[in-house]
């Protein structure tokens, strides 16, 4: 394995910057490449064919290009549709982020949880397997909030955050039957947990918020074990979109640690 090989983190923006937070943690020395489809966004009102179709292509266009020693999908949409297609036609390790259902039903106090996702994400068959194997004794609230994604980029940007789309978001698992009693609240795409604090703020500081982007790093540093890292140069952002868009957000790529960026 060459030590200069890189750990692909791929999402449809900048959510996947959630998971590299936590995969510095573990895995400081490695180097990565983050890649984000933003001439694909959003994600979330596609069909299921486009994002399949879609992701596969990316990702094997980018293997081939960068080399990488494993792939993270970073994105929930993405992953619960395109997954098992991505490891058909890669053969390296593939981590995928799916909705934390199952840490999320061991935490909760009064058994109703919500759930906040694209619309592709909680249609998902995937995602009622989920709950039929961890939650089938507590009630799952699902709530489709695109207007977050916009949100959380928006946030990252400098810009002020739609208060509109949170309290949308906040209305759409409350107004549900049960959701007064919701304590705990699964932040089903990696770009929420960039919005989290006016989420919490939104629906009261006793709530519980659960993502993957802890378990991704865990896994990842797993699956690396034991293997050699080492930078040949500086860590990359990829964009599918406008270059001059995506350098706005020079900044932050910076703050984790990421200092080149390019268009695909």
């Amino acid at each position: 394995m060459d030590p200069s090989a890189p750990i692909l983190l791929f999402d449809s923006g900048v959510g996947g910057l959630t998971v590299l937070a936590e995969l510095r943690k573990v895995l400081p020395e490695a180097p990565v490449i983050y890649a984000a489809d933003t001439a694909g966004l959003p994600y979330g009102s596609k069909t299921e064919a486009e994002i399949a179709a879609r992701v596969a292509g990316l990702l094997g266009r980018l293997s081939e290009r960068y080399r990488p020693r494993l792939v993270t999908i970073a994105c929930n949409t993405a992953s619960t549709i395109a997954l098992g297609m991505v490891r058909d036609v890669l053969h390296i390790p593939i981590v995928g982020t799916v909705p934390a259902i199952k840490p999320a039903a061991a935490m909760t106090k009064t058994g109703v949880i919500g759930l906040l996702g694209t619309e592709a994400t909680i249609r998902q068959g995937y995602v009622d397997r989920l709950e039929a194997e961890f939650a089938s004794d507590k009630r799952l609230l699902r709530y489709a909030a695109p207007g977050l994604v916009a949100a959380a980029e928006a946030k990252l940007r400098g810009e002020p955050v739609d208060n509109g789309a949170i309290a949308a978001a906040v209305d759409g698992l409350r107004s549900q039957p049960d959701g007064a009693s919701i304590d705990t609240v699964v932040l089903a795409c990696t770009h929420f947990p960039l919005i989290e604090d006016e989420l919490r703020a939104a629906l009261g500081r006793e709530i519980t918020f659960v993502h993957g982007a802890e378990g991704i790093a865990r896994r990842i540093s797993h699956l690396t074990q034991g293997l050699p890292f080492a930078r040949s140069e500086p860590d990359l952002a990829i964009t599918t979109g406008e270059l001059t868009e995506f350098e706005r957000l020079a900044p932050t790529f910076s703050a984790f640690g990421i200092e080149r960026i390019e268009r695909l």
